[in-house]
């Protein structure tokens, strides 16, 4: 498909609010780093699920990836606002959205059975792992919008180089 036939993901001022907003750069390293504490508590959780050891250090583990979660949520409905003047449900990021929900929900699920002690070990780590799912599944959504975005983006103009000095 060429890329003057790709249905656009942001107008010319919604990408001119994306640029301009500080949120895009919090958003840009509070993912990584995100994605970063979710592999090492996903070896953590299946090293505690497969030895039965090692729960203490899961168990943080998952706590700290759902503050990363619950920071970069923020963040991100502040984008949305900068960006499509909605803190979330943007048509272009509807589903993202929707998604994300369900990852909030399981994650802070995961918080209530701990600190309420609802759920044993197994099941405890089992939760986790739901919500590591969804999150997975709700990061692939954001890496393919983004490449998306990228693709509808107007090429860029190149300077015509005449020889001559301007």
């Amino acid at each position: 498909m060429r890329r003057e036939d790709r249905p656009v993901l942001y107008s010319e001022a919604e990408r001119r609010r994306r640029d301009a907003t500080p949120w895009t750069l919090v958003q840009g390293i509070l993912a990584p780093i995100q994605f970063a504490i979710f592999l090492v508590s996903l070896l953590l959780v299946l090293r505690t699920l497969a030895t039965g050891e090692g729960a203490a250090v899961a168990n943080a583990s998952v706590v700290l990836k759902t503050l990363a979660l619950y920071a970069i949520m923020i963040t991100g409905s502040l984008w949305e606002k900068a960006v499509f003047g909605r803190y979330l449900f943007a048509p272009a990021f509807y589903w993202e959205d929707v998604v994300s929900m369900l990852v909030l929900a399981l994650h802070t699920a995961y918080l209530a059975a701990l600190a309420t002690g609802a759920l044993d070990l197994r099941p405890l780590m089992l939760l986790a792992l739901a919500a590591y799912a969804a999150y997975a599944v709700n990061a692939a959504q954001f890496l393919l919008k983004l490449r998306a975005a990228r693709a509808s983006a107007p090429a860029r103009r190149m300077p015509v180089l005449t020889g001559a000095a301007p």
